[in-house]
């Protein structure tokens, strides 16, 4: 596994609950040349003093170099954590799924659950899409897992997967729009936002003039 140093005296800011660890941060990285080369690899995150402080994703290629996990040295970065954060963040969220089915609701909120660069929304219920955006190495790299865990939680067969250009640029990874289980989401559906119904592409968040 990776280990990542951090420069002395830069550890407050992962101390007082800061989930990103920029390159600047870094003093070293520690591991095999394929587990440095390999975005979003697990890593232990330890200071200057070598104590524990974080495992973390690793991403050589972006300027946000790692994004915190766990702070938990009891807690291992598996399949399982992918699967209970997601669980958990749609059970905060139900109710507001359940509230309106036209509406376009987020269910799981990036680092806020503990998953740090995944944002996905959900439309039309358990019936439905469920649209995934995985902007950062990490949970990129447990993406299969993620899906799995979403379509178990909500009951929703449809995931699509939206990229934002920019910053999956600025991460290093691919542009992806694709289909990532059942059927695509149809490139308008009448959308609820702020009171009012407008026609969407959910795939894109593109909302069509009236």
């Amino acid at each position: 596994m990776l280990t990542i140093t951090i420069k002395q005296g830069k550890e407050a800011g992962l101390l007082a609950g800061d989930p990103w660890i920029y390159l600047s941060a870094i003093d070293k990285v520690d591991g095999k040349p394929s587990e440095r080369n390999k975005q979003g690899a697990t890593a232990i995150v330890q200071s200057s003093s070598r104590k524990f402080l974080a495992r973390a994703a690793y991403n050589a290629k972006s300027q946000i170099a790692a994004r915190v996990w766990t702070l938990r040295e009891d807690e291992p970065v598996d399949h399982a954590l992918i699967k209970r954060r997601v669980q958990a963040a749609v059970e905060r969220r139900a109710s507001n799924a359940d509230a309106d089915p036209q509406a376009l609701v987020q269910l799981v909120d990036g680092e806020q659950d503990g998953l740090p660069g995944l944002l996905v929304h959900g439309y039309g219920g358990p019936g439905g899409y469920l649209v995934c955006q995985f902007n950062a190495a990490g949970v990129d790299l447990w993406k299969v897992p993620a899906v799995q865990a979403l379509i178990k939680a909500t009951g929703c067969p449809n995931v699509y997967e939206r990229a934002d250009e920019l910053v999956r640029k600025a991460e290093g990874l691919p542009i992806t729009r694709r289909v990532l289980a059942g059927e695509e989401p149809p490139q308008r559906l009448m959308v609820r936002a702020g009171g009012r119904l407008a026609p969407m592409d959910i795939r894109t968040g593109f909302t069509y003039p009236r």
